[in-house]
């Protein structure tokens, strides 16, 4: 059988490891595996919004909103933006979607950084798109704005916070690569980490309202992350009418569940959740920074909620990868985009604490 030749140069995005993986190939109790591969938020889910779900289950038989009034409503007072400006999407990388089909074609050309999320290509080339990567996987603006001009790309991914490396741009530098971009070139500005960059230092925080300053460009967002609500996937976009519009023309009916719907309702005014979970990252990160510095390899400076540490030859990030997985804690292993590194997760105390306990068994 053939399928669209697009598909051929497509590879299988590949998720973190699964709690079930790890009990299913090494017989650890659930309860013993500690998961710091996919960015989840340690905490869990906000006991509001699990009050809400519980509520709401006698619904599942209905489907949701399809106006998804409710929800735009939160967000449009949350950031102070018109409705009419705003997406949601099952998960923001839904909403990535819909802008690659919206945007390209064979022979567009879509500009990224050199490591960043694998999303990206991967729908790009649904559309038979070429794919630019600057030379650096950090986000240098000079390297944007020089390829920009040479190219003339239809789309551009700036990812900031970035995923899977953790570093982000200042926002005078992201700044600089919209101002420089064509008004054809739709400039995709992913935030699903910004939560944690706005805590972290204003310098390096996006607010949608001036993303909405730019007639080409999309600002997205996610529950999945400092709302700790991954598996329920609901995303958003932020954009000028026009492109919203475009976008709306591809999202298929009740995209989003009605307990998603109703969780994200929630979720959206539970400030004291987010509060926690951002004040327990900054509490645990720096322990990770002190442990990579005693043991005399790398770590990229983070505004996410997790952390890259790169290593040196002596050390093969997939060697550790599986050495910590047969100890029941499981991590990102980064050798898939060029990198020598792990992405870990800041978790709890007591989920640091064994995923130390691991290292320093394997590094003896």
């Amino acid at each position: 059988m053939t399928f669209n030749k697009e598909l051929d140069s497509i590879k299988v995005y590949e998720a973190g490891k699964p709690i079930e993986l790890v009990v299913r190939e090494f017989g650890i109790a659930p309860e013993e595996v500690v998961k710091l591969a996919s960015n989840e938020n340690p905490l869990g889910t906000s006991p509001r919004v699990a009050e809400t779900i519980r509520a709401n289950a006698d619904k599942a038989h209905l489907y949701p909103d399809d106006s998804m009034f409710e929800l735009k409503e939160a967000l449009s007072r949350r950031f102070d933006v018109l409705e009419q400006t705003l997406i949601i999407g099952a998960g923001s990388d839904q909403i990535l979607e819909f802008a690659s089909r919206a945007k390209l074609h064979p022979g567009a050309k879509v500009l990224m950084s050199r490591v960043t999320f694998a999303m990206y290509e991967i729908y790009a080339r649904q559309q038979g798109a070429t794919i630019l990567r600057t030379p650096d996987w950090r986000h240098r603006p000079e390297e944007f704005l020089a390829m920009m001009q040479e190219h003339r790309p239809e789309v551009v991914y700036l990812c900031t916070p970035n995923n899977p490396t953790g570093d982000a741009m200042r926002r005078e530098d992201l700044f600089r690569i919209l101002d420089g971009a064509d008004p054809e070139t739709l400039v995709v500005v992913d935030g699903a980490y910004m939560e944690y960059a706005r805590a972290k230092d204003p310098d390096y925080a996006v607010d949608p309202r001036e993303i909405l300053e730019y007639p080409n460009a999309l600002y997205l967002g996610t529950f999945s992350k400092a709302y700790g609500l991954g598996g329920m996937r609901v995303g958003y976009g932020i954009a000028q009418p026009e492109i919203i519009n475009a976008l709306l023309k591809l999202r298929p009916p009740f995209n989003i569940t009605t307990l998603s719907l109703a969780a994200a309702i929630t979720a959206c005014s539970d400030d004291e959740f987010l509060e926690k979970s951002l004040a327990l990252h900054k509490e645990q990160i720096g322990r990770y920074e002190t442990y990579a510095k005693a043991h005399g390899f790398e770590y990229i400076e983070s505004y996410t909620n997790f952390i890259t540490w790169i290593f040196t030859e002596d050390l093969n990030s997939s060697d550790l990868a599986e050495a910590l997985l047969e100890r029941g804690v499981i991590v990102r292993d980064l050798a898939s985009y060029g990198l020598n590194a792990l992405r870990i997760t800041v978790g709890t105390a007591a989920q640091n604490d064994r995923l130390f306990a691991a290292m320093d068994e394997i590094l003896g």
